[in-house]
């Protein structure tokens, strides 16, 4: 009779440790696909580093209950479609993602995977969403206002150096997000009465110098940067162009100006790519991208260079000093 109940306790364990383990297969690890449009992945961006800050804040943790899949396009626009697709194939739970060729590329690829964007353009008037407040579909995330921000910026160029007659606008001229980039600033421009000079940026081999030659030779006093991938693998030479033609420059980043750029005006990257973890976490749990709305940055911040300031001999008036986030010194 001992025998029995023993063989009968035992058959119960082991059914119970059975099912203990299909609850743990059934309970399958989320993985994220992360497409960078800057890398390789030893140098990650800014965007990145707050993504994971976020992950780690919400009490995930890599390789233990979520897995990251990272791609990066090092700045190569051609590459989008190829790394999407990867992340599609790998049948990720959720794709987060920057550069608006890669939101393109991916809702093109999928339409049941969530896709998490922060965009620098309006997403419906370019068609990715129907409504900030209902996007519908499958993709949601944040817009930083980037474009809305123009007007603003050639303000802070006219403030930093009032004897500014002419400003020039570098830009990739074969990109959609750079055009549109350019048309924002025209129409400012046109509104503040300042008048502008294009600088395209041509790939695959640009001449940047020629560039800054014609902004000398067309009398450009400022410069203003129009932030795309491509624009990344040229910072350094911008910038160092910038400071030996004694050029004011404004950016649409802030680590452009840490890099030795003058001034930026921008949404947080840090704020809204930590963020963009929070609605990964509520995708994960449930939430359908559809039904999340599309929202705005709360944080902005303008960045000073003074360093390069004095090195290109300009005074930033206290005004303006006044009203920096960060001075960089």
């Amino acid at each position: 009779m001992k025998r029995k109940i023993t063989v009968l306790a035992l058959s119960a364990m082991f059914f119970a440790l059975c099912d203990f383990a299909e609850a743990q297969q059934s309970k399958k690890i989320p993985t994220i696909g992360f497409l960078s449009s800057t890398g390789p992945s030893k140098t990650p961006g800014v965007q990145e580093g707050a993504f994971r800050r976020g992950l780690r804040d919400l009490g995930y943790v890599e390789g233990k209950n979520v897995v990251v899949e990272y791609r990066y396009s090092e700045g190569k626009f051609d590459r989008y479609p190829e790394l999407v697709s990867e992340l599609v194939q790998s049948q990720v739970d959720v794709i987060v993602v920057g550069a608006l060729p890669a939101i393109r590329a991916a809702k093109k690829a999928t339409k049941t995977i969530p896709i998490v964007m922060v965009t620098a353009q309006d997403p419906v008037a370019i068609g990715l969403i129907e409504s900030l407040a209902r996007p519908g579909g499958n993709i949601t995330g944040f817009t930083q206002l980037t474009r809305e921000l123009s007007g603003k910026r050639l303000e802070l160029l006219t403030e930093v150096n009032p004897a500014v007659s002419r400003v020039g606008v570098l830009w990739y001229a074969q990109g959609e997000s750079s055009t549109i980039g350019f048309k924002e600033y025209e129409a400012a421009a046109l509104s503040l009465k300042i008048p502008l000079q294009s600088l395209e940026l041509r790939l695959p081999n640009p001449d940047l110098n020629d560039t800054f030659r014609a902004a000398a030779k067309g009398r450009v006093g400022a410069l203003v940067v129009i932030i795309v991938p491509p624009v990344f693998r040229y910072q350094g030479q911008i910038v160092d162009l910038s400071i030996k033609h004694r050029l004011p420059s404004i950016w649409e980043r802030s680590e452009f100006v840490e890099a030795g750029g003058l001034v930026s005006y921008a949404a947080s990257d840090e704020d809204l790519w930590r963020r963009s973890s929070v609605y990964v976490d509520k995708i994960l749990k449930g939430a359908k991208p559809a039904d999340l709305p599309v929202e705005q940055p709360t944080k902005f911040e303008l960045v000073i260079n003074l360093k390069t300031a004095k090195q290109i001999g300009v005074t930033i008036p206290q005004k303006v000093l006044a009203r920096a986030d960060r001075v960089i010194k």
